[in-house]
């Protein structure tokens, strides 16, 4: 008989076993208060189980509500940010205050420096080797 190693499996290997402990208690009189155990525990662990498969699907609502909430929030910031830049320009260093990044203008690159492609150098071939025959 394999393990069961998931709880809602757990759960149904207890609720088998009470089963047929229930069956056969006129046989185990002495086992009654074990039962009697399996039988709360079994009651507990059913409804912790139930508890945690609504709070699953809550958890699922709250992430996609938050989801939903920040995807609003970085669009209102964008839309934010380039009102921020119409008021204040594009070059104002007071954008860095708000996460904007200014224009500094860009750095030109002069056409002096750029490297000329380097020639080839043609690799050295060694003699063919001599293989003795009958080898």
């Amino acid at each position: 008989m394999t393990r069961e190693t998931t709880y809602a499996g757990m759960l149904g290997d207890l609720q088998r076993f009470k089963a047929a402990l229930e069956a056969n208690i006129a046989e185990l009189p002495h086992l009654q208060g074990t039962l009697d155990r399996v039988s709360v525990l079994l009651a507990q662990g059913q409804e912790v189980s139930n508890r945690q498969m609504a709070l699953t699907a809550s958890k699922q609502e709250t992430s996609q509500q938050l989801k939903r909430l920040v995807t609003e929030g970085q669009r209102v910031a964008n839309a934010a940010r380039a009102l921020l830049k119409e008021h204040y320009g594009l070059r104002s260093e007071k954008l860095a205050e708000f996460g904007v990044q200014p224009f500094r203008g860009r750095n030109r690159v002069s056409k002096a420096s750029t490297p000329a492609p380097a020639q080839p150098t043609p690799e050295p071939t060694s003699p063919p080797v001599a293989v003795p025959a009958g080898s």
